[in-house]
């Protein structure tokens, strides 16, 4: 009898692309079980993958996200008993699904690369699920359903026919916006970009090349910016001039906005990476800025401004067509905690305003209590402060001023120009 080989076994090799998967797969698990944001969890989840197969985990996860209602009401529509939610095989068929469901994945491919993350777990119950459901030529509806908490706080708030909007409006990954710094250039660069304009010092793209490789980007003449984001800044630039603080300012959008219409711009944020960000914007665009790491609770100015934008932290559900994740990870107490700092921002910025001079609130939420309900909070507690309504010319065609002078922008709005971001926009006046 030979000698047994002294040399060790060499485990399988796994498919090619199984590590993207793998990737996909940390990141559902941070956002679904710890509630992470899911660009946050990007780095940590994807530090084994490179390049492309960075960006396919996270296209494979966002998409996920985007159908998680329909995905699990497949897997559950051929199995005897339904899986956990937290189980590793529902996830692996959720992955699968979606990439030979949505993506265009070869069938072979999709189920082969994702049968390596049930290893020693149910695997012949995965490959059985998902062979049963692409055999049956079943396809995911065309609109998307929403996770049904979110489904009834929203109709709740807003009636069905926003429900359906925002169904719409997470069916895919909304065009890329673009805000110019000067707009008297927006009919030259919707010439050289390629896109659309829907108001000046705007351009829309839709299936774009990769930001960074853009005309323009490199000599500063833009950045990224959904319409809804821009509205906030809008209507400060109009009466542009003077001194201007933002606070939670980075990335930066808003303090570009505020620099290229003519403010000394105070920019505040707390979070050092953000800042960084921010800096780098600055530097691109060659606009001006002082930049304050700070606490916004713990810092004040050393003078009241001519304009103040608290562009707020909120539960940043206005921006779920590009964060599917949030429609999974914010409840309502995440809301309301969101909603007692924003009232402790205000209060505490308020005095930051000259008398005459405006204050804008702003959150990306489409949440009432981060919105309407936190400006009437503000408008008791603060007899000094007055609605400024913005003049029509200041908005995109087809977001209106609310009758009781406030924008809210919502799902289904600008739909046939690719629709917008949900926020909550406020001007106000100190009167005295």
């Amino acid at each position: 009898m030979p000698p047994a080989s002294s040399k060790p076994v060499k485990a399988p090799a796994e498919p090619l692309g199984t590590p993207s998967r793998r990737a996909a797969l940390r990141l559902l698990d941070a956002v679904l079980r710890r509630g992470e944001p899911l660009e946050q969890a990007l780095v940590a989840a994807t530090r084994h993958v490179y390049g492309p197969d960075r960006g396919l985990a996270h296209a494979i996860a966002a998409e996920v996200l985007r159908r998680l209602p329909d995905l699990d009401a497949l897997i559950d529509s051929v199995t005897e008993r339904p899986l956990p939610g937290d189980a590793k095989a529902r996830m692996a068929l959720r992955i699968a699904l979606v990439q030979a469901l949505v993506l265009g994945t070869p069938h072979h491919a999709a189920i082969a690369t994702v049968l390596p993350l049930v290893d020693g777990g149910p695997r012949k119950l995965v490959h059985g699920v998902f062979g049963a459901i692409v055999r049956s030529g079943v396809l995911l509806p065309e609109v998307p359903a929403l996770p049904p908490a979110v489904e009834t706080r929203w109709e709740a708030a807003w009636g069905a026919e926003m429900v359906e909007g925002a169904a719409q409006a997470i069916a895919a990954p909304p065009p890329l916006d673009l805000t110019l710094a000067d707009p008297a250039e927006t009919e030259r660069w919707v010439g050289e970009l390629g896109g659309v304009s829907l108001m000046p010092g705007h351009v829309r793209l839709v299936d774009a090349a990769p930001v960074t490789e853009l005309p323009g980007f490199a000599d500063g003449r833009w950045w990224v910016q959904d319409i809804a984001a821009s509205i906030p800044a809008r209507l400060l630039a109009a009466g542009g001039g003077g001194m201007a603080i933002d606070l939670c300012a980075a990335p930066g959008g808003k303090t570009l906005q505020l620099a290229a219409a003519g403010y000394a711009v105070a920019a505040v944020d707390v979070s050092n990476a953000r800042i960084k960000r921010l800096r780098e914007n600055l530097f691109r665009t060659r606009l001006k800025a002082q930049v304050i790491a700070a606490d916004v609770l713990a810092w004040a100015p050393p003078a009241p401004a001519d304009a103040l934008l608290v562009d707020a932290p909120c539960s940043a559900t206005g921006i779920f067509r590009r964060h599917p994740d949030v429609l999974h990870r914010v409840h309502p107490a995440i809301i309301a905690e969101m909603a007692e700092l924003q009232a402790r921002i205000l209060a505490r910025a308020a005095d930051w305003v000259v008398p005459g001079g405006r204050l804008v609130f702003a959150t990306c939420s489409l949440e009432p209590q981060e919105g309407e309900a936190q400006l009437s909070r503000f408008l008791a507690d603060r007899p000094d402060y007055a609605i400024d309504p913005p003049e029509p010319a200041l908005l995109p065609p087809g977001v209106p001023v609310h009758a009781d002078g406030y924008v809210r922008t919502a799902p289904g709005m600008l739909a046939d120009a690719g629709g917008c971001d949900g926020f909550f926009v406020a001007r106000l006046r100190r009167t005295a």
